[in-house]
């Protein structure tokens, strides 16, 4: 067996997260819904990370992971961090509202930048941080800052980590 590189480990493991992030997902909402969605496959750049299939119909994913702290990223990845990410961890050092209000609206900001080839895509986030689930999240409406130009028909938040208090939806 060929010997894997960092970065191949690396982009291993985010395919890994972002697929899981998506199974959640897609469970929570079939479930929700009763519209069946199937069919993960992942995505090359220019696209959205993941695809699947929505009542018969292709909806591309974008996926995106909310996390506490550095220390609480590096576990949940299993490996550094690069100078940017851990940056902008350090930069969240705030009370755990704000703290997560902040994270949730640096994502948005960023994702609302990216423009793809497809037709459909939602923004998928999945909220890492084992104190803050559903009904913190709920607080936030209000007070979330989506950006006026961004590519997704909805964003969604997986709850937790597990998916264990589901999904919320964040925009429209």
């Amino acid at each position: 067996m060929a010997d894997v590189t960092e970065g191949q480990r690396s982009e291993h493991e985010k395919i890994r997260l972002e697929h899981e992030a998506a199974k959640l997902f897609m469970r929570c909402y079939e479930a929700n819904t009763r519209k069946p969605i199937r069919h993960i496959w992942h995505n090359q750049p220019m696209r959205p990370d993941v695809s699947c299939t929505l009542e018969g119909e292709r909806l591309d994913l974008e996926i995106a992971h909310l996390y506490g702290s550095e220390a609480e990223a590096m576990a949940i990845l299993g490996r550094e961090l690069s100078e940017q990410t851990q940056a902008e961890l350090h930069s969240l050092d705030l009370e755990a509202d704000e703290r997560l209000l902040k994270a949730l609206n640096r994502i948005l900001l960023n994702k609302a930048g990216k423009r793809y080839q497809t037709d459909k895509v939602w923004l998928v986030i999945r909220n890492t941080h084992p104190q803050w689930g559903k009904d913190e999240i709920k607080k936030l409406f209000g007070h979330i800052t989506v950006p006026d130009d961004h590519p997704f028909e909805k964003i969604w938040m997986v709850a937790d980590m597990e998916a264990k208090t589901g999904i919320v939806r964040l925009y429209p």
